[in-house]
C-alpha cells in the first residue's frame, strides 16, 4: 500500500508520534471531552470504492462546539488546519450500527447523515463500544444546540440547513442568518444534557415479576413468577431461573468476555465446549451455535447444543444486554451426536456499579432440556439450569484472579482463530495476505481512477462542507500505521466465522466433525473477490424466527377500523386504552427536584387502530379517502386527530396506526400547538413514548424495557400534517438497534400484552407538568390477522 506523508523529514513525524503516544497517554487517543464540548480522539473513516468494498482510514477527529474536523495527525497546535471539516446542527442525526469488521478489525460503527439527503452521510468506527457511545453522545449534544458561528450570529432553523446540505461540495460555505433562540416555544439550551433524565429509572409503576427462592455460590437466585404461579402452563418443564452477582470489573470488560466465542471463554464458561458465528445479520444480531461439554450433565444423559439468535446493545448509562432465543437454520441442522435443547429465552444484563469499577451482573436462562423422560425430568431439568446460572460466580472469580485488569486480548478473536483453525502462524498469516492483496489492489485501482477528479474540489480547510467533503477519497492511499498491522492478527472471531465456516458448516455437521476440526483452503484472488461481491448481496435470511403467514387480502376497507377494541381484554388481537396511573411524567418542579408523579389522565381520547400488512410503507393514512379522520372532516367537524403510525419494514411491512382525537381546539393546548405547527426538528426533540410488556416473556420486557425514550432522536419519524390531524410515520427501519428489538417482539407477538403512552416533553416551568397525550393496550396482537394494505 502507498502511503503519502503531508510533513516535512523524519525528525518532525518521530515527534509527532512521541506526542500522540503522550496523548494517548493522558485518554486522549482514545476519545475524550474537555467538559467544555470538545470532543477529540481516533476514529475510522469507513468508506466504499466503486465495486461497493468497505475500507477505513484512521482520521483524528474534534468536535467543537458544532464544528467537525478531520486531521490525519492529533493535531500540535491550534492553528493547524484541518484537512476536511463539516457543520453538525440540528439536521444531523447519529446511527448506532454495532459492530462490524472491516479489514481483520473489529469497529464499533455508527453513522451521521443529514436527513434532508440521506446521501450525505458519514460512517465512523471506534475501537470499543464504550467510545463509540461517547462519540454519539456528543454528536448528539451538539446536534440539539445553536452555536455562533464566526460571525457571531446563531446557525439558521433546520429548513435554511436543508437548503445549505444539498449544494455541492464544492461550493457550500457557512450559511448566515439571524436565526432564532426559540423556535415555536422551544429552548435548544433546555434539550442538552442537563435536563437529561436518569438512564437508570423506569417509568412504568410495575411489580416484580421475580421472587428469591436461594442463595448460591455468593450468587443471588429469582424465578420467574407468570400470573402469581412459578409452576403455571408454560413453566413447568422449563422453568425461568436468574442468577445475580457482583464482578469486580468493568461492564464492558465483561461484555467482551462473554461475546467472545474463543478459547478464552473456557476460563469461565465451564458448559461451554466450542462455538462459532453460523451468520452474522447486522451489527447488534447475529445466529451463533455452541456446544455444552458432557461431563457437567447427568450420567447417562446425551451431550446438548444450542443454535441461537444474538442480540445486543448498551444502554446510555453503560448497562449492556445480551439477549438469546433459540432458532433454526439451514447452515446449521441438528447432529445426531448432539440434542438440541431450546432457550426460551435468556440473556444478560451487565450494570455498572461504584462509578464503574465493579458491576452488576443478571443471567437469565428459560432451557427446554429436550429430555424424552419429561415425567422424571422436572427437578433435574430446574438443577440443570440453576447450575447453568452460576457461570456468573465463575465470572467473578475468573475476573477477582486477574485483580479486576482482565486484558482484552483474552476475548478476542485470535483465540477462536487457534481453535477453529489447524493452518499454523504462517500459513495463517499468508492467507491474510493473499486477501488483503487482493481487495487492497482494488482500492488502488479505483482510487488511482478517481484521485484526480477528488483533487479538483478539495476545499480549504476553512470553510465548512457536507459530510461528503469528510468522505474525500483524495487521501484513500493515505493511513495511520497501528501496531496491530504489523504484529499481531487480532481480528473478531465472529466475523472469521461468518466469512469462513458459513459454507462449510453444513458440511461438516453432516459428516459428524466438530467445527473446529474445519480446516480453510486458501482461496485464489479472483474467488476472494467475487466472494466479497457475493457477501455484498441482499439476501433473504436463512434462519427462521417465526412462521410464514399467507396474505388474506382485501378489497377495501375503512382506515380505523381493522383493529377491534375489547375494553374487557378478552378478545385476542384487540385493543383498548390503558390506566394513566401506571405511567410516570415529569411534576411541576421537576427542573429542580427531578421527581415524576403519576399521570392522572389523558389529553386526546383512543378512538381507533388499524393493523396493517403491505409490499411496500403506508404513509399517511389519515389523508386517505374512507378513514375515520375524513368522515370526520366531511361532517364538518372541529375535532383534531394525532395519530402514530409505527411502521416495522421486512419482507412483509406492518403498520400499527393508533388514532386520538382532541374535542378542544388546538390553541388551549400551547405546547401541543406548538408541536403541531412547529418544524421537524423541534418535533424529534419533544416526542416521547413510555413502552411497557405488561405480560410476556422476560427477554422482551428486557428487549423493550420500561423507560421513556425521545423517538425522534433515536428513529427517523416522518410527519404528515392536515388541515384536522398530524400524522407520526415512525420508521423502524432507520435503527439496528430498534429493528433487533420489534424483530424479537414479533416472535413472541401472540403471548404478548403491550401498552404504551405518548407525550411531548416538557422542558420549562412554564410546560410543567407533563401530560400524556393518550395510551393503547394491545392484546395478543396475531400476524396473521393484519389486514393486508396493498393496491
Amino acid at each position: 500500500m502507498i502511503r503519502s506523508i503531508p510533513f516535512g523529514g523524519g525528525d518532525e513525524i518521530a515527534e509527532r508520534e512521541e506526542e500522540e503516544k503522550d496523548r494517548g497517554a493522558r485518554g486522549i487517543q482514545m476519545g475524550s471531552s474537555d467538559g467544555e464540548g470538545k470532543m477529540e480522539g481516533w476514529l475510522h473513516l469507513v468508506r466504499s470504492n466503486r465495486f461497493g468494498l468497505q475500507y477505513s482510514r484512521k482520521r483524528y477527529f474534534v468536535l467543537q462546539g458544532n464544528r467537525l474536523n478531520c486531521f490525519k495527525y492529533a493535531p500540535l497546535s491550534k492553528k493547524e488546519d484541518p484537512i476536511r471539516s463539516a457543520v453538525i446542527d440540528s439536521c444531523i442525526r447519529v446511527t448506532d450500527n454495532g459492530r462490524e469488521n472491516i479489514h481483520r478489525k473489529v469497529l464499533f460503527m455508527f453513522t451521521l447523515y443529514n436527513s434532508s439527503d440521506h446521501r450525505d452521510r458519514l460512517k465512523l468506527g471506534a475501537n470499543s463500544s464504550e467510545e463509540a457511545a461517547r462519540w454519539i453522545h456528543s454528536f448528539k449534544e451538539a446536534a440539539l444546540k445553536e452555536y455562533p458561528n464566526q460571525e457571531g450570529s446563531l446557525l439558521v432553523s433546520s429548513k435554511r440547513h436543508q437548503q445549505y446540505f444539498r449544494k455541492s461540495c464544492g461550493r457550500s460555505s457557512f450559511s448566515r442568518g439571524s436565526g432564532h433562540k426559540y423556535l415555536l416555544g422551544l429552548d435548544w439550551t433546555g434539550c442538552s444534557s442537563i435536563n437529561a433524565e436518569p438512564a437508570t429509572t423506569a417509568d412504568v409503576i410495575a411489580p416484580s415479576p421475580w421472587t428469591i427462592f436461594g442463595c448460591q455460590n455468593g450468587l443471588r437466585l429469582f424465578k420467574e413468577a407468570r400470573d402469581g404461579d412459578f409452576h403455571g402452563k408454560h413453566y413447568d418443564d422449563h422453568p425461568a431461573i436468574m442468577a445475580v452477582g457482583v464482578v469486580d470489573a468493568t461492564s464492558e470488560s465483561i461484555f467482551q468476555t462473554i461475546m467472545s466465542l474463543g478459547v478464552s471463554r473456557s476460563e469461565w464458561d465451564f458448559c461451554y465446549s466450542g462455538g462459532a458465528v453460523i451468520e452474522h445479520l447486522d451489527g447488534h444480531t447475529d445466529i451463533i451455535h455452541e456446544q455444552m461439554k458432557k461431563d457437567w450433565l447427568p450420567r447417562g444423559m446425551r451431550p446438548r447444543d444450542l443454535l441461537m439468535r444474538r442480540y445486543w446493545r448498551r444502554e446510555d448509562d453503560g448497562t449492556y444486554v445480551i439477549l438469546y432465543h433459540s432458532v433454526f437454520h439451514k447452515k446449521c441442522l441438528p447432529r445426531k451426536d448432539y440434542v438440541r435443547a431450546t432457550l426460551k429465552s435468556g440473556g444478560y444484563v451487565i450494570s455498572p456499579l461504584n462509578q464503574g469499577r465493579q458491576s452488576v451482573v443478571k443471567h437469565m436462562l428459560a432451557l427446554d432440556w429436550r429430555y424424552w423422560k419429561s415425567y422424571l425430568f422436572k427437578s433435574c431439568a430446574r438443577s440443570l439450569t440453576i447450575k447453568m446460572t452460576e457461570r456468573v460466580a465463575a465470572l467473578r472469580e475468573m475476573f477477582r484472579a486477574k485483580l479486576g485488569s482482565y486484558p482484552h486480548a483474552d476475548c478476542s478473536s485470535s483465540d477462536m482463530m487457534r481453535a477453529v483453525s489447524p493452518l499454523s502462524q504462517s500459513e495463517q498469516v499468508d492467507k491474510i495476505e493473499l486477501q488483503s492483496s487482493t481487495i487492497q489492489a482494488v482500492e488502488s485501482e479505483d482510487s488511482q481512477a478517481e484521485e484526480s477528479q477528488e483533487e479538483a474540489y478539495i476545499k480549504p480547510a476553512s470553510l465548512a462542507g457536507s459530510f461528503v467533503q469528510l468522505n474525500d477519497a483524495a487521501d484513500e492511499f493515505f493511513d495511520v500505521p497501528e501496531q496491530s498491522e504489523f504484529e499481531c492478527f487480532d481480528f473478531d472471531a465472529d466475523c472469521f466465522m461468518t466469512q469462513c465456516a458459513e459454507n462449510t458448516w453444513s458440511s461438516s455437521a453432516a459428516n459428524g466433525k466438530q467445527p473446529q476440526d474445519l480446516s480453510y483452503p486458501k482461496l485464489s484472488s479472483a474467488a476472494v473477490f467475487v466472494k466479497k461481491l457475493h457477501d455484498l448481496a441482499v439476501q433473504r435470511g436463512a434462519y427462521i424466527d417465526l412462521r410464514e403467514v399467507m396474505e388474506d387480502e382485501v378489497s377495501s376497507f375503512c382506515y380505523g377500523s381493522t383493529l377491534p377494541k375489547d375494553p374487557s381484554c378478552s378478545t385476542l388481537c384487540s385493543w383498548t386504552t390503558s390506566d394513566p396511573s401506571t405511567f410516570l411524567i415529569r411534576g411541576k418542579h421537576y427542573l429542580h427536584d427531578r421527581q415524576k408523579i403519576k399521570a392522572k389522565s389523558t389529553l386526546m381520547q383512543m378512538v381507533a387502530a388499524d393493523w396493517l400488512k403491505s409490499d411496500r410503507r403506508e404513509d399517511d393514512l389519515a389523508g386517505r379517502p374512507g378513514s375515520i379522520v375524513q368522515k370526520y372532516a366531511a361532517q364538518g367537524g372541529s375535532e383534531f386527530f394525532f395519530i402514530v403510525n409505527i411502521q416495522v419494514p421486512g419482507s412483509s411491512t406492518y403498520s400499527l396506526a393508533l388514532y386520538y382525537m382532541l374535542d378542544s381546539p388546538l390553541e388551549k393546548t400551547p405546547l401541543l400547538y406548538n408541536f403541531v405547527k412547529g418544524d421537524d426538528a423541534y418535533r424529534n426533540s419533544r416526542f416521547k413514548l413510555i413502552p411497557y410488556i405488561s405480560k410476556g416473556s422476560w427477554i422482551v420486557k428486557q428487549s423493550v424495557g420500561k423507560k421513556a425514550c425521545l423517538l425522534g432522536q433515536a428513529l427517523e419519524i416522518n410527519y404528515f400534517h392536515g388541515e384536522n390531524y398530524l400524522e407520526l410515520g415512525v420508521d423502524i427501519g432507520s435503527s439496528t438497534v430498534a429493528r433487533g428489538v420489534v424483530g424479537l417482539v414479533l416472535g413472541y407477538l401472540n403471548n404478548l400484552v403491550i401498552e404504551m403512552a405518548f407525550l411531548i416533553q416538557g422542558n420549562t416551568p412554564d410546560e410543567l407538568p407533563e401530560f400524556l397525550l393518550g395510551t393503547c393496550r394491545l392484546n395478543h396482537l396475531d400476524i396473521a390477522k393484519s389486514v393486508y394494505a396493498g393496491a
